[in-house]
């Protein structure tokens, strides 16, 4: 098992980042959708009582896909994997500012694979020390991993002028072209911290696996991020309601696309 707490530093608030996370993720679906791969939304519905989650977080948004993945895992994953088992089920509840994501493959690893992605969406700049209560065991396997969404280095192949942090200044909001101490010196800032739990059985590629999902967790957290924050004349002044109303617009998009055309979006860098 593999603990990792990302701490992604952003100029927004937390009640924007709620906005913008959730049709960020609509529009990379669909960048990332086709071909056979990409993602399939089975459900998106509200979920009430949920008493198993965060503190006193038990109300908000549930959602559950399938992740097809083949061109976007190493290629000695692909040659190890039967037919069929490179799709991943991914259950969500977003409570926010809380949320909790569990990815699994119950058609093949059953219980000896995992992902649990849990989110907490913070006012601050990232200093707490321990946003998860987690225990003394617990925090002892943790490892802390900032992302600078301006300034940390990234894949050649996922370099984009227009979505570069550094470069990018929104129309809307003046916010942008971030420098190199952006994160002392920026209002509005606030944190998403995620904590990654991985688990990977599977005698002598556990470790290896659990590394490589890690690193491309950060790679995603990272790219994702980029995105997001450059993307903020699109989403900027939309309601909640907006929102549902592009989910359901997106669930209906994705069902054709998958079926249709050429693979798209994030490929493995086949490490």
């Amino acid at each position: 098992m593999l603990i990792k707490e990302y701490r992604v530093i952003l100029p927004m608030t937390v009640e924007e980042y709620q906005v913008a996370q959730l049709w960020s993720v609509a529009k990379s679906s669909k960048e990332n959708t086709g071909g056979g791969e990409g993602i399939v939304v089975l459900k998106n519905e509200p979920f009430n009582n949920k008493t198993d989650l965060f503190e006193n977080y038990m109300t908000g948004q549930y959602t559950h896909k399938i992740y097809k993945l083949q061109s976007k895992v190493p290629w000695w994953v692909r040659k190890l994997a039967p037919k069929g088992s490179l799709e991943l089920y991914e259950e969500a509840w977003n409570a926010y500012p809380y949320c909790k994501t569990v990815i699994d493959n119950p058609d093949y690893m059953k219980e000896n694979f995992f992902i649990k992605i849990e989110s907490l969406h913070i006012h601050d700049n990232g200093s707490l020390e321990n946003p998860f209560n987690l225990s003394k065991e617990q925090l002892k396997k943790r490892e802390v991993v900032y992302i600078d969404i301006a300034n940390d280095p990234i894949p050649a192949g996922d370099y984009v002028e227009n979505e570069d942090p550094s470069k990018f200044l929104s129309k809307k909001t003046g916010r942008g072209q971030l420098g190199s101490n952006w994160r002392q010196t920026t209002t509005p800032i606030m944190c998403a911290y995620k904590l990654v739990t991985v688990e990977f059985k599977w005698f002598g590629l556990q470790g290896r696996i659990e590394n490589f999902i890690q690193s491309s967790e950060r790679r995603l957290f990272t790219k994702f991020h980029r995105q997001l924050f450059c993307w903020i004349d699109e989403w900027h002044g939309l309601t909640m309601n907006d929102i549902r109303k592009i989910e359901e617009q997106v669930q209906d998009e994705l069902a054709k696309e998958i079926k249709e055309g050429s693979v798209k979006g994030y490929v493995s860098n086949d490490q």
